[in-house]
């Protein structure tokens, strides 16, 4: 496997390098009962992230562990329509309780705070980024074992705000077949290694398309670059997902948390097993 290529900073002459700002990693918020978190993320939008947030945390539901979904993506909010969850929430005391589906996955997002489905949110980013913090600190998540983290398109406040305010366990990347989509990811791995947030690895979207009838594959984006990218930076290449009709039925009803797929089980298996290895390292480093 070729060396990860050389880490390009974005950092402009004479500043400090983003790592090292305060809010760092001794300026994380606390867990709380939140034992992983997981920020799932791919630079650019069209690629089914929040799809994929979904259907990795409805996956490691069915298998029995405690998780929730922290929507991110502020100002287009879709895990809420994807789960069949509306209305407001509450604070009884303990802080923001979370939406929570029939199969116990939590959930908490803007949606929640906007009167119809099409309002749309028309904030500053600090606003948005006091939104982020207060969705993780201020929220009665309860005993979690993975709290999965939607992130929005693009390398700027809210992801920065994510990775230096949150105590981030590691970040999944979700690109498609396409070129194009794996040259924005790119962009989306350096922020998070610049960042020191462990890389999981890397889920290819829309891979295939399954006859319904002979079961044959085909790609209808042509040849894939997924694997090798996942090489190219040296992280794990977690799987593939097909372009299933059942995908977009189901979010469209708000069923998504039903969907099951073997390859959805084998990429939530790759990437529990890398997260417990990133973990091991940095034992190991420690």
């Amino acid at each position: 496997m070729s060396s990860p290529p050389a880490r390009p900073t974005s950092t402009p002459p004479g500043q400090v390098p983003l790592g090292q700002r305060a809010g760092g990693p001794l300026g994380r918020l606390p867990k709380g009962e939140v034992r992983q978190v997981i920020a799932v993320g791919s630079g650019k939008g069209g690629v089914g992230k929040s799809s994929v947030t979904v259907m990795m945390a409805a996956e490691l539901r069915r298998q029995g562990h405690e998780v929730g979904i922290l929507d991110a993506d502020v100002t287009g909010p879709s895990v809420p329509h994807l789960l069949g969850l509306g209305g407001h929430l509450v604070d009884r005391g303990q802080g923001i309780e979370p939406a929570v589906t029939p199969q116990g996955l939590r959930n908490v997002s803007s949606q929640y705070l906007l009167e119809e489905g099409s309002t749309p949110v028309i904030w500053r980013g600090p606003l948005v980024t006091r939104l982020i913090t207060q969705f993780f600190a201020g929220v009665h998540w309860g005993a979690l074992d993975y709290l999965l983290i939607d992130m929005p398109p693009g390398t700027s406040d809210v992801p920065l705000t994510v990775f230096q305010a949150i105590p981030i366990d590691g970040m999944v990347f979700v690109t498609t077949p396409q070129e194009l989509a794996g040259l924005i990811v790119r962009k989306a791995i350096n922020m998070a290694r610049e960042l020191h947030v462990p890389l999981l690895g890397l889920v290819e979207n829309m891979k295939e398309v399954r006859c319904p009838h002979c079961r044959t594959s085909f790609s209808p984006y042509g040849e894939s670059h997924a694997r090798a990218l996942a090489e190219e930076y040296d992280i794990p290449y977690l799987g593939g997902l097909p372009i299933d009709p059942r995908i977009s039925e189901t979010g469209d009803r708000g069923g998504l948390a039903n969907y099951e797929d073997p390859a959805l089980t084998e990429v939530v298996r790759a990437m529990v097993l890398s997260l417990r290895e990133a973990q091991a390292r940095t034992l190991n480093v420690l």
